[in-house]
């Protein structure tokens, strides 16, 4: 057992959260170029998913096969924590303005410690709960939330809906690592997740031409399907899976607040990509979201020190996980 899992987990949920980031900044990119926003999300998830599938069948064919028991659960993951995440996200996106959209799917950390805490009698430490409402607050200054506070009913559910998926996502990858490994799980989640947003997505209407031109990226430049190899590589397959490495090792109320710098990431990445400034209360902001970070990490020291009986398990399925890697 490794003898600091809390640190590996902080900085894989980190380094994850980073990674995340890039996904807003360079879908605009698409967007702007003449793609719908659910075509950007199919090709982002779908392209993912033919790169995982196409590295499996070359070096390890069997983790592609998921087992019959567990086949129910694959495709629950696949349909929550994927599919449906991404589709209510850019469908709230769509009638809330972009900021008030991602502080509402970021209040999916608190919904986690309250399901923990109310649905399966777990004591989450204080110092968690405490940490989840600040990384919320500073979330709300970040994306300056008062811009869009005229905003409709169904947006609004749509956006609860979209944080109830998000939670649900964290709690589902906190229990992968005894079900599924990890390549397993990513891998169909992405794969079932872009075959349910087929009909949404419409690809046969897709403008096909718009991937051969050049799209603007910090004033230069690039090539679109660049863009879209660094969102499906990086913003998706790293993302992902240091995602559900940090989960399994800080649990999942933590991990979920950890995640949450991802709105940090995606602001500072837009103002070097896109030149969209970052005005001071979204620099106040961000450090209210690290100082959330740093309260989330003490509740997994306190659940981690060897002195005091856990109260819950930080790591449910890690050792899993690893041997199936090391397989």
């Amino acid at each position: 057992m490794p003898v600091r899992p809390a640190a590996g987990g902080l900085l894989l949920g980190l380094v994850s959260a980073c990674c995340y980031g890039f996904s807003g900044p360079l879908a605009r990119m698409l967007i702007d170029a003449g793609l719908a926003p659910l075509q950007v999300a199919w090709l982002r998830l779908g392209t993912a998913a033919l790169v995982l599938v196409a590295a499996g069948l070359l070096v390890r064919p069997r983790s592609l096969v998921v087992p019959r028991g567990q086949r129910r659960f694959a495709a629950l993951y696949a349909l929550v924590g994927f599919a449906a995440v991404q589709g209510l996200f850019y469908a709230t996106v769509a009638r809330l303005p972009v900021g008030l959209a991602s502080l509402l799917e970021y209040t999916s950390p608190v919904m986690v410690v309250l399901w923990l805490r109310v649905a399966r009698g777990v004591r989450v430490p204080a110092v968690a709960a405490v940490g989840a409402v600040c990384t919320l607050a500073g979330l709300a200054c970040v994306v300056e939330v008062w811009h869009g506070l005229r905003a409709d009913a169904l947006g609004l559910l749509l956006g609860l809906a979209t944080a109830v998926c998000a939670a649900g996502y964290f709690l589902l990858t906190q229990d992968s690592g005894g079900r599924l490994a990890p390549f397993t799980a990513i891998t169909w989640g992405l794969l079932g997740a872009s075959i349910a947003l087929l009909p949404a997505a419409r690809p046969w209407e897709l403008p096909w031409a718009t991937l051969t031109r050049d799209v603007t990226a910090a004033g230069h430049q690039v090539p679109a399907l660049a863009v879209l190899a660094w969102l499906a590589l990086v913003a998706t397959i790293a993302a992902y899976f240091g995602n559900m490495a940090a989960i399994q090792r800080l649990s999942a109320a933590v991990g979920s607040s950890v995640s949450s710098v991802e709105a940090v990431a995606s602001a500072v990445l837009a103002w070097v990509l896109l030149g969209q400034a970052l005005g001071p209360a979204q620099i106040a902001g961000g450090l209210v979201v690290l100082a959330g970070i740093v309260l989330a990490q003490r509740a997994v020291a306190r659940l981690t020190t060897p002195d005091a009986p856990p109260r819950e398990d930080p790591a449910p399925g890690t050792r899993t996980a690893v041997r199936a890697s090391d397989g």
